[in-house]
This record gives structure tokens, C-alpha cells and sequence, in this order.
């Protein structure tokens, strides 16, 4: 497996990184070790997971996921693999998460590293990822900025926690030992620029890695953070480069197929765009005219993009996740390439 490295942070990571959202609700324990062993045997030394996995996020679920890791960790060698964990910020009916955090506040980030690490059964995180920023962005479906709501209830403005605080405390956990490099995830060009201006004017730890959706439906970091990523020096982690199983074709292919499609209903609303099933079909039928799968055309397209530094996939069971390391093996012809090109700028971003 080809390797790269995070950023500027010395950290040397697989192409690909093992998502861990399943595991907890639709994988098991065995089943969860089966894939980590698995990943790790072909090459794959990163390992993502988070807080409040597995999703969709739920208070009697939250946390399983690490604490299932972290059984695993305790019987390995802790050099072989690079984890990172993230921690949640402030949301709207997820007061659940640490008894309801205020913020992204010191107080906050040191409790969920603690808590994170002590799961995990592992004195340190390679990489902290604020899960998604604190302040007023569109996210996870959103994707209009809504200056309203820069304002609380009685039509003051919203006291977001400084940018500075967030990197002062990742500093100490840095300094401390518990963690190496720090991330964000879900995050626009403004935060990520206003990140690397506060940590250059006030000697803070820089960041390393971006975490943000990207796949041939959603391609809008194409716009203005690929730019940032190329100059600034910053990895991409992107994750759910298959749309959340949209792209493997199996949504317009079967009338019975099974997913987290099928299995939450309501959930990501970023997938339920009324372009969502046209697109689905047009690059499935496309992959198929070429001799390739869905998932394998998706996947390949995003792995392989130049500003790519490794794509987290996730699977609930082994044959995918077979099939989806395997993928990186295949190149897009140019002609391929071509007509995905043509098929985005008919159908561009349908699940923003």
C-alpha cells in the first residue's frame, strides 16, 4: 500500500484509512477485529474513529466504538498503525455527548481526549480532529451560510470560543504527550485559513490534515479548499467516497438492497438532494459501459485525485472491504475521466 505523509507532522500514512463508524451497531466485535486485521495485513496503517461513533450518532451507542478499538489496541504493538480520533463540538439534539458540551472550551477537549484515550485502552492519539467547527458553518447537508444564525434566542450574538483557545489546549495535550498532530474535519476555507493564522501569529500548533466529504456527487472542495490544501500544505482525509453506498450503484440497481440508506431512514440528509438517484444511476451506468463496478469507478476517482492524501472507507462486512481496497489498484482511463467530467458538469454537486 502506498504510503504519504500528514502534512508537515511526520506522520507516514496509508493511502487508505480504515473507517470504524460500523463498528458498535452493524458490526460486532469479531467483526470489527476481522476488518482490523484484515486492513492491516494488506498495507492500511491509519485507523479513524471518533468520540461519538458509531453513527447515526445515538446516546445508547455513543462511545462503542472506541471502547470496541480499544480492546483491540490493547493486544497490538502500538507503532504498527496511526489513529486518530475526533472530538464533537456543540450540536442541536445531541446534548448527550459528555452530559451536553458547551463548546469547544478547554475544559471540553481535555475531558474527551481523557475519555477518548482511557476507551481506547492507548496513552496517546497520533491525530485529534475537532470533529466539526464550534461556530456557525453549513455542514452535513447544509450548504447555505445562514447569518441568523450567528444569533442566540434573545437576538445576541453567538460567543463562540476563539480559535486561539482551541489551539492553546491542543498545544498543552501535544506538550503532554496524549496527542501528536491535530485536524479538522468538517471544516470550510475560512476556519481552515483562520486555524493557520492564529497558530503562525501566536507560535500554536499547525494543522496537519483536513477531514471533509468528497466523492463524484459531492466534489464542492474542488472549488476554493483545494486551492488552501495545495499551498498550505495540508493532507486530505476524505471520507464517504462512496455516498454513503449511492455510488456503489446498489440503490438504483436493486429494488431490495440493504445499507444505511435502508436501515435509518432519515438520517444524512446530504443523500436525500432530489439529484441524488439520477446521479446515482448515470455514473453507475457509466461504470458498467466501461467493464468497471460502481464502487470500483467511485472509489478509484477519488483515490487517485491529486490532492488526495489518503480516503477513509468503511465497510460491514469483509467482501467489501475487500472490494474496496482492491479498487486502488485500478485506474481511470482518460476517456473514462472524460465522460465523468462531462456527467459533473451536467449534474454538478447534487449532494452538497
Amino acid at each position: 500500500m502506498d504510503k504519504t505523509y500528514l502534512g508537515d507532522s511526520g506522520l507516514c500514512v496509508s493511502r487508505i484509512t480504515l473507517g470504524t463508524m460500523t463498528f458498535g451497531d452493524q458490526n460486532t466485535q469479531e467483526e470489527a477485529e476481522n476488518q482490523l486485521d484484515f486492513a492491516l495485513a494488506q498495507g492500511i496503517n491509519f485507523i479513524d474513529t471518533a468520540e461519538m461513533y458509531p453513527v447515526p450518532p445515538r446516546a445508547e451507542t455513543a462511545t462503542r466504538t472506541e471502547t470496541i478499538l480499544g480492546h483491540w489496541i490493547k493486544k497490538q504493538s502500538r507503532d504498527r498503525f496511526v489513529l486518530a480520533s475526533k472530538v464533537a463540538g456543540p450540536r442541536r439534539g445531541m446534548d448527550w455527548i459528555r452530559g451536553g458540551p458547551s463548546g469547544m472550551d478547554r475544559a471540553n477537549i481535555r475531558q474527551a481526549v481523557h475519555d477518548s484515550l482511557k476507551r481506547l485502552q492507548t496513552d496517546y492519539l497520533d491525530v485529534l480532529y475537532l470533529h466539526w467547527p464550534e461556530r456557525n458553518v453549513p455542514m452535513f447537508g447544509q450548504y447555505q451560510f445562514d447569518p441568523a444564525a450567528e444569533l442566540d434566542g434573545s437576538g445576541q450574538p453567538i460567543a463562540w470560543v476563539p480559535v486561539q483557545t482551541q489551539l492553546e489546549v491542543m498545544a498543552e495535550l501535544i506538550r503532554e504527550g496524549k496527542i501528536r498532530a491535530i485536524g479538522l474535519s468538517n471544516e470550510q476555507p475560512w476556519g481552515v485559513m483562520e486555524f493557520l493564522r492564529v497558530a503562525r501569529e501566536q507560535g500554536l500548533p499547525r494543522i496537519a490534515v483536513l477531514q471533509n466529504c468528497y466523492n463524484l456527487m459531492n466534489r464542492g472542495l474542488e472549488f476554493g479548499m483545494a486551492e488552501v490544501l495545495y499551498r498550505e500544505r495540508i493532507s486530505l482525509a476524505a471520507y464517504s467516497p462512496l455516498a454513503f453506498g449511492h455510488l456503489s450503484g446498489k440503490y438504483v440497481e436493486k429494488t431490495n438492497a440493504q445499507g444505511r440508506v435502508t436501515l435509518y431512514l432519515g438520517y444524512a440528509q446530504r443523500y436525500k438532494k432530489p439529484g441524488v438517484p439520477a446521479a446515482s444511476a448515470a455514473y453507475a451506468k457509466l461504470a458498467r459501459a466501461h467493464g468497471l463496478t460502481p464502487a470500483q469507478m467511485a472509489l478509484s476517482f477519488v483515490y487517485h485525485r491529486w490532492f488526495m492524501g489518503t480516503t477513509i472507507i468503511g465497510a460491514t462486512n469483509m467482501t467489501q472491504l475487500q472490494e474496496n481496497i482492491a479498487a486502488y489498484t485500478v485506474h481511470l482511463s482518460e476517456e473514462v475521466l472524460r465522460e465523468i467530467e462531462h456527467l459533473h458538469l451536467t449534474m454538478m454537486n447534487p449532494a452538497p
